[in-house]
């Protein structure tokens, strides 16, 4: 097993701060968040602080995006285990996970129906604060400033509800969409992470619209290789 890095009080710090974020929402922080959180004078200081961790190997920064940091699984593990934590699991004793790679799927049907399974993965359930129940290739840029980059791999826990800020996959007519959602007096709104994308607008009532899950987690195709 990999041995855990030894982290200083404020590494720690950021850390749990970006593992609870992406607990709450589906995304990590951005700089300015931590640093405002955290009370430091710029985005500069988180921003040293991220690339220590990173060098340390606990996590990954994605550049050109204000929300890009990964969180590394086994470092987690080994960092949570070093610290006489584990990662809380629906399940005593559940290891693992079996969770089906969505592929295209048709109109009018339901996301996880059989013809729309491409194949399954094995994965250990530690590398999730939540369960997710399936995993959903990502198509497009639209969420790149989260950090959600065309071709990862979405993980996603089945929902019909939820908060203004998370991450949610929606389907709308004969889409699924991966936005961030936000519920006003009129209208939900699913907004892109991305300029050069506009933000959805749905009237309540509209029956093309089913909210799918929440994001718990997000994992790069190359991991699975």
């Amino acid at each position: 097993m990999q041995d855990a890095p030894k982290l200083t009080e404020r590494q720690q710090q950021i850390l749990d701060l970006v593992q609870g974020a992406i607990e709450r929402t589906g995304a990590p922080p951005t700089r300015a968040e931590i640093a405002t959180e955290l009370g430091f004078k710029s985005a500069n200081a988180a921003e040293e602080h991220l690339q220590a961790l990173a060098r340390k190997g606990v996590i990954e920064l994605v550049g050109g995006t204000s929300r890009g940091i990964r969180l590394k699984s086994d470092t987690l593990r080994a960092l949570n285990e070093s610290r006489g934590k584990q990662f809380s699991l629906p399940l005593p004793g559940l290891a693992q996970l079996s969770l089906p790679l969505v592929g295209r799927v048709a109109a009018g049907s339901p996301i996880l129906a059989q013809e729309h399974i491409d194949q399954t993965f094995v994965m250990e359930a530690s590398m999730f604060s939540r369960r997710p129940d399936y995993l959903l290739k990502v198509r497009g840029m639209s969420m790149r400033d989260a950090g959600i980059m065309d071709g990862d791999l979405l993980a996603v826990q089945k929902a019909t509800d939820a908060k203004n800020g998370q991450i949610v996959v929606a389907r709308l007519g004969d889409d699924v969409t991966v936005k961030r959602f936000k519920r006003t007096r009129t209208s939900i709104e699913l907004i892109p992470e991305n300029p050069d994308f506009k933000i959805i607008v749905v009237p309540f009532g509209d029956v093309d619209f089913h909210l799918e899950g929440l994001a718990v987690g997000l994992i790069r195709n190359d991991m699975l290789m």
